[in-house]
C-alpha cells in the first residue's frame, strides 16, 4: 500500500455487552481520529454474538451455523463504529479482503467484521494486515497477555514483550476453535502474524492512553509481540 496502515482488532467485548455500545464506539472514534493514522479495523462480536452462536448451535446442531450467527453480530458492531467514524470510514462493512484492500486507496478507515465460519476476527485482522502490508497490529480487548488467566490466578505473570513463538505456545493451550470461546489470540492468528513478522500490541481497549500510545508507537501498559 502507498500509505502506512495500522490494523486494529477491536474486541467485541468493548463494543457489545448484549447490544452495540454506541457511546463506546464514539469514544473510540474520537481516539482514532486524534492519532491521524490510517486504520483498517476488524470488529469482534461480544456478548450478543456469543448468545447468537449458542442459540444457533442449539437450533442447527453444528459449529458452522453457530459461526454464521456470530459473524452477523460482528458486522453489526462494525457498522456502529463505522457510523461513529463518519464519512472517512466510507459506507460499507467489507466482507472480502481484496475489496477492503482496494478501499484502502480511497478511505482513511476501512471496516470489517467476521468473514467465514471457522475464522475468528483475530485471524481476520491478521489476514487483513497481510493483505494491505501493515507492519503493526493492535489487539484491543480487556487485557494484556499473561502466562495464565489473571482472573483465576493472582500470581499470573504479565508479559511486557514476547516473541511470536512464545505467543504461539500460549495460544496452543487455549485454542478450542468454537464460536464464542475466549482466546488470548487464536492459533491461526498467531501463525499468521508470525509468518509475516507483524508486530502486534495487546492492550486494554478501555484505557484511552494505552490505545493512543499503541497506535502511535509509544510506551503502553500492554504486551508487545515481535
Amino acid at each position: 500500500m502507498e500509505k502506512e496502515w495500522i490494523v486494529l482488532s477491536v474486541g467485541g467485548s468493548l463494543l457489545n455487552d448484549g447490544k452495540p455500545n454506541v457511546q463506546m464506539a464514539c469514544a473510540l472514534a474520537k481516539i482514532f481520529d486524534s492519532t491521524g493514522k490510517n486504520m483498517a479495523i476488524v470488529v469482534g462480536g461480544g456478548k450478543e454474538a456469543r448468545a447468537a452462536s449458542d442459540s444457533a448451535r442449539k437450533k442447527f446442531g453444528n459449529e458452522f451455523d453457530a459461526d454464521l450467527a456470530g459473524i452477523k453480530i460482528t458486522r453489526k458492531n462494525a457498522n456502529v463504529l463505522r457510523k461513529a467514524l463518519g464519512s472517512s470510514a466510507g459506507k460499507k462493512i467489507f466482507e472480502d479482503f481484496e475489496e477492503a484492500r482496494a478501499a484502502c486507496k480511497k478511505q482513511k478507515y476501512v471496516l470489517m467484521g467476521g468473514t467465514i465460519p471457522g475464522i475468528t476476527t483475530d485471524a481476520d485482522a491478521a489476514l487483513l494486515a497481510e493483505a494491505i502490508g501493515a507492519k503493526k497490529l493492535v489487539n484491543m480487548s480487556k487485557t494484556a497477555i499473561f502466562d495464565s488467566d489473571p482472573s483465576k490466578n493472582a500470581n499470573a505473570k504479565k508479559f511486557d514483550i514476547l516473541t511470536h513463538a512464545q505467543l504461539l505456545q500460549l495460544a496452543q493451550k487455549s485454542d478450542q476453535r468454537m464460536a464464542g470461546t475466549h482466546f488470548i489470540f487464536d492459533l491461526l492468528a498467531c501463525t499468521l502474524i508470525a509468518r509475516s513478522k507483524i508486530e502486534t500490541h495487546f492492550i486494554d481497549g478501555r484505557d484511552e492512553s494505552d490505545v493512543k500510545n499503541a497506535i502511535l508507537g509509544k510506551r503502553h501498559n500492554g504486551s508487545i509481540v515481535k
